[in-house]
């Protein structure tokens, strides 16, 4: 098969694009960076260098492909996030209209269902019903959970305070996932001959705050490490301290209010709760004790 991928070679995308080139497949890489070219020739695929915003430079990629995989970049810009990613989305479907696309996996979320409430999440809502328009393109929304791989980013907070957390409590249940187990997912839904528009979420784990600290701190030799639960004003201003503009910082404070709620997991924990994802936290565990 002919497959344009987007999301370039990031945690994603580098395991993607090697399993579907040693399968076989033509694969076309789509990145904002020349400086990819090189990597992505050396996994033996093609490079396609431009913006995702661009419908033109899009449909020119997507052209004579049987399937796409669709990855809306996160934080398109320090502002006007969740506008941005809507005008991706539009650009999105407007190639694959034009280009005639009839295979369609796109990178969603657990929350998508929600039309508000989610913080970033809120934008790929907006691109999910973008999608369903689409006409004689089978698409399926492969929605995951909470990446593992984010949990790097409370690096510095375990080596200068000595605690994880954020603005939900130890006990609530959260749907997690490997990057690995996404690539995975990805390339067996891009084979898939199926019509109209479809469901798939992607989970590696279910498992609490606490799981999550006791995990981690045992694995780097910080079997006390506590989780902290923050209050949205908390960590809402621990965000903007550490340097993040002040509207993703709010929008990722309100994400931890609606994993708070329950809200943003209810979907899959009430009617899916099928965990499809081979790499357990555990596993991530040793990966992050690595890297720490």
């Amino acid at each position: 098969m002919k497959i344009t991928i987007s999301g370039s070679l990031g945690n994603i995308g580098k395991p993607l694009v090697k399993n579907l080139t040693a399968s076989g497949h033509q694969v076309t890489v789509i990145s904002n960076s020349a400086d990819r070219i090189e990597e992505i020739e050396k996994l033996g695929a093609k490079s396609a260098i431009g913006s995702v915003s661009d419908t033109n430079f899009l449909k020119n990629a997507f052209i004579d492909a049987d399937a796409i995989f669709a990855m809306t970049p996160p934080n398109l810009g320090g502002s006007n996030v969740i506008a941005n990613t809507i005008e991706a989305g539009h650009a999105f479907a407007k190639a694959i209209e034009e280009a005639g696309v009839k295979r369609v996996v796109m990178l969603s979320s657990i929350g998508a269902d929600l039309p508000e409430g989610t913080g970033p999440i809120a934008g790929l809502y907006n691109i999910e019903n973008i999608y369903k328009m689409l006409e004689n393109t089978s698409v399926t929304f492969l929605r995951a959970g909470f990446f593992f791989t984010n949990l790097f980013n409370d690096v510095p907070m375990i080596k200068g305070v000595g605690i994880i957390g954020a603005n939900y409590p130890v006990d609530v249940e959260i749907p997690y996932v490997h990057p690995e187990d996404i690539a995975n997912a990805v390339v067996e839904e891009l084979v898939k001959t199926q019509l109209g528009t479809n469901i798939r979420y992607i989970v590696s784990d279910v498992r609490t705050p606490k799981d999550v600290a006791v995990t981690l701190g045992t694995a780097i030799g910080k079997p006390e490490l506590p989780w902290i639960e923050f209050t949205d004003e908390q960590s809402l201003n621990g965000m903007i301290q550490a340097g993040l503009p002040e509207e993703i910082a709010n929008l990722y404070t309100e994400m931890g209010s609606g994993l708070h709620s329950g809200k943003i997991a209810a979907d899959f924990i009430e009617n899916y709760k099928a965990i499809d994802g081979k790499i357990k936290l555990e596993d991530f565990a040793k990966e992050f004790a690595s890297k720490f």
